[in-house]
């Protein structure tokens, strides 16, 4: 057994074979110099019956041809140099770079144009509602307003914005809204109305 040098892609390309065969790496270097080296032989041998004729055909007097001397030798395989191409940057139209910003999902520009900003008073903070749905709840990451009590639904309420108002909506929750003493599920959301989820109270307000 005689170790020798490979290039890695060739190697890789071996190893690719080998897989696709069901076959080792080994077998298939070896089956590849081996084609190699029969391939040579031929070469050699068809040139050197050429030589013979040559010889063989002379003209009188000549002096007779001498058979080249032919290397059987293998030699190393030549790795082919990729190409490489220029690559060519697309001329940019100014007129094309400056884009207007889509706007949100959900929201048509007329909607935003004509909406009043609803604030949320909830344990003394004021809070925006600035989205189609918030969500109140007591999950952290699926909720706008996060309310750690046992008693809150993960999903409880939301405050939906529907064909240019603002609604209290309950989202099938167990302990309900509450609204003037009265528990609701769906309510217009006024200037000033104030809503009880359990211990909590939401008073909203336009701006």
């Amino acid at each position: 057994m005689r170790a020798f040098q490979c290039r890695d892609y060739l190697f890789e390309i071996f190893d690719r074979l080998s897989e696709e065969h069901q076959c080792s790496v080994d077998y298939l270097i070896n089956e590849a110099m081996r084609e190699y080296a029969r391939s040579r032989e031929q070469t050699v041998t068809s040139v050197g019956a050429e030589s013979q004729d040559l010889v063989g055909s002379g003209l009188a007097g000549a002096s007779p041809v001498a058979s080249p001397s032919i290397d059987a030798r293998p030699r190393p395989m030549l790795t082919p140099v990729p190409s490489r191409r220029p690559t060519v940057q697309p001329a940019i139209n100014p007129l094309q770079a400056v884009t207007v910003p889509p706007p949100l999902p959900g929201r048509r520009p007329s909607d935003m144009a004509s909406r009043r900003v609803l604030m949320l008073q909830f344990n003394g903070e004021s809070i925006p509602v600035e989205k189609d749905e918030f969500i109140i709840g007591r999950g952290v990451r699926t909720t706008d307003l996060a309310i750690r009590d046992g008693n809150i639904s993960r999903k409880h309420a939301a405050v939906v914005f529907h064909d240019g108002a603002y609604f209290m909506k309950d989202l099938g929750s167990t302990n309900g809204i509450e609204f003037a003493g009265q528990r609701v599920e769906s309510k217009r959301i006024e200037e000033g109305d104030v809503y009880r989820i359990c211990d909590y109270e939401f008073r909203f307000s336009y701006q």
